[in-house]
């Protein structure tokens, strides 16, 4: 159903080709595509290449699938490749999949494609399109939204590794119905990639940041205050990282790295967490490694947090939980300006089920008195 060249500006989706060899030898085998494409051989021969040239792409065709080599207009050279496929007639669904060689990334090679692809297949009757991607691949999560495809659930253990193991994977949607034009994003990027007022930064949380923070987490103050008091591992808080990413470009949370700004150490962090888009409200949570206490940095956190979250993310409310014998961490929120308002009875979870601790709550809203101006208008 869908046509076996597809013109879209700068690139050309077409047929395979016996001379695509080469270039689809050398972009399967980077190790980025190897890494989010499990089924792939290991390594990627030129002999794999060619034996998808003359039997793989076919196959996909004759199932009812698409499978394009993705080229330049301008020399027909190959620089990618995509397709349709676990095409679903009776309920008008497929899956769409793409990659980039290394060479011609950060072009917007694959969103073109991805969006050519997608016309493509609503023209053909298509209604849902769906993209599953790899938590840790937040560069085709950035493909997927500017595309207009929306996150819509996480498919539990929808992958399969090399060695059999399972993986989850996070579905991203399409309906031939959406508006055109990149999907809406509840938690646009920083400015600049971070916030700072000269003496606190604060980036987005990334994997690097995984052994300062392991050391933040598992500090005995830091546990009693988490949601379940028991310190993570180091793998949680490696996976919180690489995860990072992805839960601000699916909405869900932004996790930041709190830095000295003078030195660029990570000092702590903290993070919005999007629980009510429907009402506009979001929670914040903060935290300090030892040494970097007792110097203002935590309420110049919360200063430039809440900044960003009225401002650029527009939201209506704030709020924040502390423990009852936090006082620290409640005047915090008072120099910051937050409003005590009230106590949650056995709010959270403990280790004995009887001794549920209560939490002290504390809201904001963009138009409360603010102790010093908000970098951001609003």
């Amino acid at each position: 159903m869908t046509p076996q060249t597809i013109e879209a500006g700068r690139i050309r989706l077409r047929a395979y080709r016996p001379d695509d060899a080469d270039d689809l030898a050398a972009g399967c085998g980077d190790p980025v595509n190897l890494r989010f494409n499990p089924t792939m051989p290991r390594p990627y021969t030129l002999t794999d290449a060619r034996r998808w040239i003359t039997e793989g792409a076919p196959a996909v065709w004759r199932a009812g699938g698409a499978a394009y080599a993705i080229v330049d207009a301008a020399t027909d050279r190959l620089v990618g490749g995509g397709g349709l496929s676990q095409v679903v007639p009776a309920r008008g669904q497929a899956e769409l999949g793409y990659w980039v060689s290394p060479g011609s990334r950060r072009r917007g090679i694959a969103t073109a494609a991805t969006r050519a692809l997608a016309r493509t297949a609503f023209r053909a009757g298509l209604n849902r399109l769906e993209l599953l991607i790899h938590a840790e691949n937040p560069a085709s999560q950035r493909v997927a939204l500017a595309a207009g495809f929306q996150p819509e659930g996480v498919r539990r253990a929808a992958g399969r590794d090399r060695d059999g193991s399972r993986h989850d994977l996070h579905a991203w949607v399409r309906l031939a119905g959406d508006p055109p034009g990149p999907a809406p994003r509840p938690l646009p990027d920083l400015p600049g990639d971070r916030l700072t007022d000269d003496v606190v930064t604060l980036r987005r949380l990334a994997p690097p940041d995984a052994e300062a923070l392991h050391r933040l987490h598992s500090r005995p103050e830091v546990v009693a205050t988490r949601v379940r008091p028991v310190a993570p591992t180091r793998a949680d808080v490696a996976r919180r990282c690489a995860v990072a990413e992805s839960e601000w470009l699916t909405g869900r949370a932004a996790d930041f790295a709190l830095l000295d700004a003078a030195t660029g150490t990570l000092a702590g962090g903290c993070a919005l967490i999007y629980d009510e888009p429907a009402t506009g409200q979001a929670m914040i949570g903060y935290s300090l490694l030892p040494e970097a206490r007792g110097r203002g940095l935590a309420t110049r956190a919360v200063r430039l947090l809440t900044g960003w979250a009225f401002g650029p993310v527009g939201l209506a409310r704030l709020w924040a939980g502390t423990a009852t014998w936090n006082v620290v961490s409640q005047r915090v929120l008072e120099r910051a300006g937050f409003h005590r308002e009230g106590l949650m009875r056995a709010r959270l979870p403990a280790h004995d089920a009887a001794d549920r601790p209560d939490t002290v709550l504390w809201s904001l809203l963009p138009t409360d008195p603010l102790p010093l101006p908000h970098p951001f208008p609003g």
